[in-house]
């Protein structure tokens, strides 16, 4: 039998930071200030766009740089149910939110994740679902199809395909997902939803986006949009961001995710759930803001890493 120091080494994924220095200790440690001294940025919240519900962390894959760590066995988030749901829907509808967009872990592997689609479309909003179009979501083929005849125009399926090609796909997600993440995706499309998918950013964005379009032509199908993510590695060195960087970097602080969107998680062990800035960082309590969206109505000090590289400097949103 073979040992652990006897398997071969897994290969790299194409998605980590290579040869990045690692992040000063003196950085994102002050949420007023940098390690600089300088003031540190902060993003009001405008208006609540999106409400994200967080079903969980469970996972069926263990993807090698998933940014949340989501796996078979992270149960750090743990299901959320159909009652507290729904308590975040009546809030969000009085704060004028559109969109509820549900990611985990893998959703569908909280078991009342139609009803929890169903209850947000019955209040009226639009959704967007975060979704890998695997095994989890294939078992609730039925109500998918009877949910996409009666909505498929407000539901937006957001599957994940790392790469237009197999190889980078599977070298993030494992072997044999490449194939099953692809049908997936061309039996939302068949069903009735708008789909899209999001992937990875590991070269020319040029040839990315020319490579999705051409397998999503050998697919046969339409996709709504197609949003790249960057690589991401919260222990690699990056700026900081301060008030002066909105017109360095010619940015809007409006353009934040957290200046439109907040997210809803329960903690394992916790009695309630409780909403968190950023669907990046669920676990950090600076970004905790309490447990309703009336007390998650206030400024985020972008005191992390993610802040910079994903939003700042990387221009990217959950949202896409």
């Amino acid at each position: 039998m073979l040992s652990a120091m006897d398997m071969p080494a897994a290969p790299p994924s194409p998605f980590e930071v290579a040869d990045a220095r690692p992040l000063d200790p003196a950085k994102f440690r002050n949420p007023a200030l940098t390690a600089g001294g300088e003031k540190r940025a902060t993003v009001a919240i405008e208006r609540l766009d999106t409400l994200w519900i967080n079903t969980g962390t469970l996972c069926n894959l263990a993807c090698r740089t998933c940014y949340i760590e989501s796996s078979p066995t992270n149960d750090a988030l743990v299901y959320l149910r159909l009652a507290e749901a729904e308590a975040y829907f009546d809030e969000a509808g009085a704060h004028g939110t559109r969109t509820i967009g549900f990611t985990g872990g893998e959703p569908f592997m909280n078991r009342e994740m139609v009803p929890m689609m169903g209850a947000a479309l019955a209040r009226g909003f639009d959704l967007l679902v975060l979704t890998n179009a695997m095994r989890p979501m294939r078992r609730f083929e039925s109500a998918l199809l009877e949910m996409a005849r009666a909505h498929g125009e407000r539901v937006v399926m957001r599957v994940s395909l790392d790469d237009w090609r197999q190889s980078p796909h599977e070298a993030e997600r494992g072997a044999e997902t490449w194939e099953k993440a692809l049908d997936g995706l061309v039996w939302l499309a068949r069903a009735g939803f708008r789909v899209a998918v999001a992937g990875r950013r590991a070269g020319s964005e040029a040839e990315a986006r020319t490579g999705y379009g051409q397998l999503f032509d050998r697919l046969g199908i339409e996709v709504d949009h197609l949003v790249l993510f960057p690589t991401m590695d919260a222990s690699a060195d990056v700026p900081e961001i301060t008030d002066a960087c909105w017109d360095i970097l010619r940015v809007s602080p409006e353009a934040m995710m957290c200046a439109s969107s907040r997210m809803v998680v329960k903690a394992k062990g916790a009695e309630r759930p409780h909403v968190v800035a950023c669907t990046l960082l669920p676990y950090d309590p600076g970004f905790a803001m309490g447990e309703t969206l009336g007390e998650a109505m206030r400024p985020v000090a972008l005191n992390h890493p993610h802040c910079a590289r994903f939003c700042v400097l990387g221009g990217a949103r959950c949202t896409g």
